[in-house]
């Protein structure tokens, strides 16, 4: 992946991050204006996620954005909303953090072994 791909993967990742938060904030205090914010936060990373594909193919796009989005929105909602998960569901978040890394990763380690 290039340096311009992995500014573009940071990029939509802040953004979706910054559109979870406001989900979040319209969960906790329904409005119109945190739904419309949300909703233009998840087009404006899905455009960027569109460019990515283009360029480096949808099965390592959608999975290094699934694998980072999944760690940082996890780290967000437990240190930021104070949100717990039980050993059981962290257990999943680390199965699920450990099957997209195997599969963003398995064509090149595969060639390597």
């Amino acid at each position: 992946m290039s340096f311009s791909g992995l500014l573009q993967l940071g990029f939509s990742t802040v953004i979706f991050l910054l559109a979870a938060t406001a989900a979040k904030q319209w969960g906790l205090a329904p409005s119109l204006g945190k739904i419309a914010l949300t909703l233009a936060l998840y087009s404006l990373g899905n455009l960027i996620m569109l460019r990515l594909i283009r360029e480096f193919g949808m099965s390592v796009s959608f999975s290094l954005s699934a694998v980072i989005q999944l760690v940082s929105v996890n780290v967000v909602a437990l240190i930021f909303f104070g949100e717990r998960v039980n050993a059981l569901q962290a257990t999943g978040i680390m199965l699920a953090i450990a099957a997209v890394a195997l599969i963003t990763l398995g064509p090149y380690l595969q060639g390597r072994l």
